[in-house]
């Protein structure tokens, strides 16, 4: 009998041990899923950072110029469906493509505004319904035609939804433009909100003037973008620093690099002989600072932050980029933590100095 009573009380604790034992995991496995959500939703409600984006610059398309007008969309669609395939796998936050993308090669002014007109919002509608099956930002720069009659060269942000987020229209036109085809001057330099950062526009003829770069070092994008049918030379890397952003160039033909720079102005990516097209990741979550005065404050930075936070020196400039690479913790954040004066600070507070009375001869 006792013998009995003993080998129900082991069967009753060891049920119990099974039933405790289970209800840790369960329990176990919700704080995991509760904490894996905490940490999805930090990401997306969180702090600007990586973004993936891909540039694309083939040639302007050669179609006779005795196609019909729809034939002519039907063909560009197909050229941009055959693009976007290239660097879609990669699943990019943003694609970025050149100037009057959708402008066939070799048509004459009249031939061109036929086209046009039939096309309207054709190719537009085309890319915003891969941004939406696609999840991303598309660019889609080209003429458009205004209710008054005259046109813009524009760039049109379509979001991820396939919605128009903005619209820049060049500001800097060709002469030409105006006086042959009637597209008139942009008057604006609008800064687009996207769910990865600011973002500011500029198309080819535009890069040649600071009045338009004198608004985005003001206004302070994260990135600017830059649809041209010419490369700029050393104005995009010198934008790039100038405004303190990120730069991405989308350039017609390959054999014209399409580039994208840090706000060093360091090259980034490029597309190659091969390929008219480059893929990369870029973190946006950074800020320049002058190494006067800084270098003991970015030595205790790295020292407290470790690999989640990266320092990038290009040598001779004097100025260092700081990137956060802290899943919760900004570059902002980082520097007032540590009284780091970022460079524009600094240069600010050096400009005051000179002009302070006594200070000059």
């Amino acid at each position: 009998m006792r013998k009995s009573i003993l080998n129900s009380r082991l069967r009753v604790k060891m049920f119990s041990v099974v039933i405790f034992s289970l209800l840790l995991l369960i329990c176990g496995d919700y704080l995991l899923a509760e904490k894996t959500q905490e940490v999805q939703v930090a990401k997306k409600a969180g702090k600007k950072g990586f973004v993936k984006i891909a540039t694309i610059g083939p040639g302007p398309l050669s179609i006779s110029e005795n196609t019909e007008p729809q034939k002519v969309v039907e063909q560009m669609i197909a050229h941009w469906r055959n693009r976007f395939a290239q660097v879609l796998p990669d699943r990019p936050d943003l694609i970025v493509v050149p100037e009057a993308c959708d402008r066939p090669s070799g048509f004459s002014l009249k031939k061109r505004l036929q086209y046009y007109r039939v096309r309207k919002n054709q190719i537009r509608d085309f890319f915003a319904k891969t941004a939406k099956e696609n999840n991303c930002y598309i660019v889609y720069s080209a003429a458009r035609e205004m209710g008054d009659g005259t046109w813009r060269n524009s760039s049109v942000m379509l979001d991820r939804k396939g919605n128009v987020a903005g619209i820049y229209n060049k500001n800097h036109v060709v002469i030409e433009e105006t006086t042959e085809a009637g597209i008139l001057c942009g008057r604006d330099a609008p800064i687009i909100e996207c769910d990865f950062g600011r973002v500011a526009f500029a198309i080819c003829f535009d890069l040649n003037f600071d009045e338009l770069r004198l608004k985005y070092v003001k206004a302070r994008p994260d990135l600017i973008i830059f649809s041209s049918m010419y490369h700029g030379g050393l104005m995009q890397p010198y934008w790039a620093y100038s405004c303190r952003c990120h730069f991405v160039g989308a350039i017609a033909g390959k054999a014209t690099p399409s580039q994208i720079y840090n706000p060093l102005g360091q090259l980034v990516a490029s597309n190659t002989n091969y390929f008219d097209f480059v893929v990369t990741t870029v973190n946006l979550d950074c800020a320049l600072a002058h190494l006067d005065y800084n270098w003991q404050r970015l030595r205790k930075l790295k020292d407290k932050y470790g690999p989640k936070v990266k320092i990038t020196d290009p040598g001779c400039l004097g100025s260092v980029m700081i990137s956060s690479e802290h899943e919760k913790i900004s570059v902002e954040e980082m520097v007032r933590e540590f009284e780091i004066e970022l460079l524009d600070d600094y240069m600010t507070r050096a400009l005051a100095h000179r002009h302070k009375p006594g200070n000059m001869e």
